[in-house]
């Protein structure tokens, strides 16, 4: 059984991977356009939905999505329901690996080969992927106590940067007022989305209870606040546009002094490294749950057969990501934009099934 510090591990995690994913390019093309504005409304949102769905998944305790839909749904719409989100994890997932994959291969090993790259890291993911989910979260914990601290001292060295222009940052904040989008809003709240990894990570939380919600909420606020200003503060508002991976580039610029590392870049490429894989190997443990729940059937099947149930499901989600590896940096930020639009949308979907089967359970005990 886990204990509910686990729940923040998750939360954090997610928090924190979307440094460098596609939420702070998408908020930084619109800088001028209501991103601001959409900040805090996310955090507002992203935070009541994380309370709503962690008070009805704990109706459910020891259970994951499968247990939970397949006796109080119609069993015609269970199974494609699950195959759903079971792609969405894997390119939540895929897209986060892919992405790793160019930053490798930018600024770290640019005459690797990216299928040399991209195999090496699959096959560690497809190996711990299948790994219990007690212990994934136990490593979690040791994962984030080791790059925690990288991460918060990149940060510090970044904000203490004499070259650091906060009259950027200040010029940004004039535009707070001006109306978000649909985009802005669906970038920003993904930060509050690792509270979704508990349709599989549930079955080892046995009566959920989260304590001050709103240390969440302050937490995805400073995550998103700092993802989106402190590249500004450092590029300008008009030379931000150019770069592609922001984080990056801002740690490329900062110098260590007196260290035996110099570049800033190799230990932020180190913490977010580790901190990325870690991520892919949550998102489709998840995403192998799921397919699992989808194709089980009710006769028991030997443990050699379920092995090879599980290595099939991988292999395909592998399929997925290798077939997309010749896409660019533009490409994968439109198939970003379009992962972060259907996610939003199907998270407000799982929290309204999520309430339709607490109320038909509770009807069924009266």
């Amino acid at each position: 059984m886990a204990k509910s510090r686990y729940f923040y591990c998750l939360f954090l995690m997610n928090s924190l991977i979307n440094i460098i994913n596609f939420v702070p390019r998408e908020l930084i093309d619109r800088r001028f356009d209501g991103a601001l504005f959409s900040i805090l409304i996310a955090t507002i949102l992203g935070t009541l939905f994380v309370y709503i769905f962690t008070v009805l998944i704990a109706k459910f305790p020891g259970k994951g999505f499968p247990e939970i839909f397949n006796p109080l749904l119609p069993k015609l719409l269970v199974k494609p329901l699950l195959v759903f989100f079971a792609g969405l994890w894997c390119v939540a997932g895929g897209v986060t690996l892919l992405s790793f994959v160019d930053i490798t291969l930018r600024y770290v090993s640019p005459n690797s080969s990216p299928y040399t790259v991209v195999i090496g890291f699959l096959i560690l993911v497809c190996i711990c992927c299948r790994f219990d989910s007690l212990s994934l979260l136990y490593g979690l914990e040791i994962i984030l106590f080791v790059t925690l601290p990288l991460i918060v001292y990149g940060i510090v060295k970044a904000l203490t940067n004499p070259d650091f222009n906060w009259d950027s940052v200040l010029q940004i904040t004039t535009y707070i007022w001006h109306k978000p989008d649909l985009m802005s809003l669906s970038a920003a709240t993904f930060s509050f989305s690792g509270y979704i990894n508990l349709a599989i990570f549930n079955r080892v939380f046995h009566g959920l209870k989260l304590k001050h919600v709103w240390i969440l909420g302050v937490e995805g606020l400073l995550v998103l606040l700092i993802t989106f200003l402190v590249p500004i503060g450092y590029f300008g508002t008009v030379a931000i546009e150019r770069h592609v991976y922001t984080w990056f580039s801002t740690a490329d610029s900062i110098r260590i002094e007196s260290f035996i590392i110099e570049r800033m870049l190799f230990i932020f490429y180190f913490a977010y490294m580790t901190l990325s894989l870690v991520s892919v190997i949550v998102h489709w443990h998840v995403g192998l749950g799921l397919f699992k729940g989808a194709i089980s059937s009710t006769k028991k099947k030997s443990q050699k057969a379920e092995q090879w149930k599980e290595w099939l499901i991988l292999c395909l989600f592998s399929g997925v990501v290798l077939s997309l590896i010749w896409m660019d940096q533009y490409q994968l930020n439109v198939l970003g934009i379009w992962f972060l639009q259907i996610r939003w949308f199907g998270e407000m979907f799982l929290i309204a099934l999520l309430f339709y089967c607490y109320r038909k359970v509770r009807r069924q005990r009266l």
